[in-house]
């Protein structure tokens, strides 16, 4: 277990201050700033340095401070393993997850959802960002598990196929463009389009399946950029522009015909989706949602 000084000493660091710290503690700032005190006369070495108004971890800091998310990490899998041996409901634990927009919005819910009556006891949350930060997060042990498009190349990431996923071109019903809904490529070229913001998983695999046409992004007429699925999706409504979505995030709109697919001759985009785990992750949590997760859509 963790003790209350090495406790706060995490908070300090993940706040960068120990104003912050002491109010998420709920503990007064002079019971910070003696925790801290403590530990430095225990390993006999500065752990933070202010710079400016900020403070900032020594070498010593980021030692410890990485060492203890290990520890933390451990002594949460440790809970759980050890009280799901007895009964699955009363099995505690943390899972902390990490998705892009179309799997945290449009596949992941139904996992959380089906895990939470198998295991009521266990925190489940979901940050919801774009694949870069996503990945940073996993990186910097913020979540367990994320899900991105596509496999990446990094080392100390492992990646195991989750679900496929198709992009589509969509515009609103009321666009003149949804008459025709069959174009060449070349027509596309002349058309407005509305994109993701830099950093999408979505407007990468755009990227590359235009490119295989040997089109580049910037060869479209994008006129506006927008952070978030349905954001778009609520713009290419009211807009006569054209948008690339997946079809996971438009089937209520597709079916009440508000938004119509427009074929490009040429042009398939697909997808998959991955889980990501840090290299050498052996989490008993983490195996059972993942294992659940492609239970439910294989």
């Amino acid at each position: 277990m963790l003790s209350t000084r090495h406790e706060v000493f995490m908070e300090v660091a993940h706040q960068k201050s120990f104003s912050k710290a002491s109010q998420v503690l709920f503990i007064s700032q002079p019971a910070v700033s003696n925790h801290i005190k403590g530990l430095e006369e225990q390993y006999k070495t500065k752990l933070f340095e202010r710079k400016g108004l900020q403070i900032e971890l020594t070498e010593a800091g980021h030692l410890l401070y990485n060492r203890l998310l290990a520890v933390r990490l451990i002594q949460k899998e440790t809970e759980f393993d050890i009280s799901v041996m007895h009964d699955k409901q009363q099995a505690t634990g943390i899972l902390n997850l990490g998705a892009s927009t179309t799997a945290a919005l449009y596949i992941l819910p139904r996992v959380m959802s089906a895990f939470h009556r198998e295991y009521p006891q266990v925190d489940i949350s979901l940050l919801n960002r774009n694949s870069e930060i996503v990945l940073q997060a996993l990186l910097d042990k913020e979540i367990n598990i994320g899900v991105t498009e596509e496999k990446g190349k990094l080392t100390n990431i492992t990646y195991q196929p989750f679900v496929k996923d198709q992009i589509v071109a969509v515009c609103s019903q009321d666009n003149p463009l949804a008459r025709k809904k069959t174009y060449s490529l070349k027509e596309l070229l002349n058309m407005s389009v509305a994109i993701r913001e830099r950093g999408s998983g979505t407007l990468e695999a755009i990227k590359k399946g235009l490119a295989k046409s040997r089109i580049r992004l910037n060869d479209l007429k994008i006129n506006i950029k927008l952070g978030g699925t349905e954001a778009l999706k609520n713009f290419l409504l009211e807009s006569d522009c054209v948008g690339f979505l997946s079809t996971r995030s438009i089937m209520k709109e597709l079916q009440h015909g508000e938004l119509v697919i427009l074929q490009f001759e040429g042009l398939r985009i697909e997808r998959s989706f991955y889980f990501i785990q840090r290299k050498g992750e052996t989490s008993e949590l983490n195996k059972r949602f993942i294992k659940m997760a492609r239970s439910l859509y294989n």
